[in-house]
């Protein structure tokens, strides 16, 4: 196992994915793109901060890789967390730790959805630029106790040479019936601020993140699409293709803060690395908008709009 893609080598083992996140929006789009693959995989069902849990996990399923996508984000936002401060660590520090260390007592790669919310738009990274925060960056954003934790945890991560930190930002998927998406949950924002950012694509990405598992990639990846889109241009290719007479109103940051608990990250992410490794991987100009388009065909497998919807 390496640090980084030079030192990734293909599996030999034959492919059995322990995951850890059945509930959540990742790990059920995980254990789904399994199926769809004929990827043997089973969720596990120890917690996380519980080590002896998550031996027998490891020992009753014999993986030949770990995916987390466990995780506490909060309800329905990242506010939460401000108000429950231990429950956030017990699942975010240590429990991720855990999960880490075991599965390096294991001789396990472990693929862990993470986060890139740990940045912000600084001096010398400025807005518009171009100029994305790379892996190896220090995180310079801990506005909110979320990304303090997410944080604190890449950095003790580090350390561990089995482990591969996926920094996923603001998902998108053409599941526009998931309150996750971020094109839906800014569609219901009764205002939305307007700045360009580095977002993940998840129906492209997911099925990367297992194909980075086979090679047996570690290290951390900023794992979003290259460049930046707006909020606004989220909202105007949803109001074109999926619903014309939607509409929305902006405020600016300092608007924004005083309608919500803590801060929020707005950065763009370099994904020259990512990039070197697949080379296919789509730029996020455009991939929204094919998102927007996919929602409209009718044989669209993974097309889940609320019911009532005349699309």
């Amino acid at each position: 196992m390496g640090s980084d893609s030079s030192n990734g080598t293909a599996s030999t083992k034959p492919l059995k994915f322990l995951i850890y996140g059945r509930t959540g929006w990742i790990g059920g789009l995980l254990g789904k793109l399994c199926q769809s693959q004929g990827i043997d995989f089973t969720y596990g069902s120890g917690r996380l901060e519980n080590r002896p849990s998550l031996e027998a996990d490891i020992a009753a399923v014999n993986p030949s890789h770990v995916f987390n996508a466990a995780g506490v984000t909060g309800r329905p936002n990242v506010d939460w967390c401000e108000s429950h401060k231990v429950e956030t660590i017990r699942t975010n520090v240590v429990g991720t730790l855990t999960l880490a260390d075991v599965c390096r007592e294991k001789g396990l790669v472990l693929i862990n959805y993470a986060t890139g919310c740990i940045f912000e738009y600084d001096s010398s990274h400025p807005l518009g630029s171009g100029i994305g925060f790379k892996e190896e960056d220090t995180p310079n954003f801990i506005g909110s106790y979320y990304s303090k934790t997410k944080a604190m945890v890449e950095d003790l991560l580090k350390n561990y040479e089995n482990v591969c930190t996926l920094r996923v930002r603001m998902p998108i998927s053409c599941d526009l019936a998931n309150p996750r998406n971020f094109i839906t949950k800014i569609t219901r924002y009764d205002k939305v601020v307007n700045i360009p950012n580095s977002m993940t694509i998840l129906d492209e990405l997911l099925p990367i993140s297992i194909e980075m598992a086979k090679r047996n990639l570690t290290g951390i990846y900023n794992f979003t699409n290259p460049g930046v889109v707006s909020h606004n241009e989220i909202l105007e290719m949803y109001r074109d293709y999926i619903d014309p007479k939607f509409t929305w109103k902006n405020f600016t940051l300092e608007e924004q803060a005083k309608v919500i608990v803590a801060p929020r990250s707005n950065n763009e992410l370099d994904t020259v690395k990512l990039k070197q490794e697949f080379p296919e991987l789509l730029p996020i100009k455009g991939v929204p908008h094919q998102v927007c388009l996919q929602t409209k065909s009718e044989d669209c497998c993974c097309l889940m709009l609320p019911k009532g919807s005349n699309h």
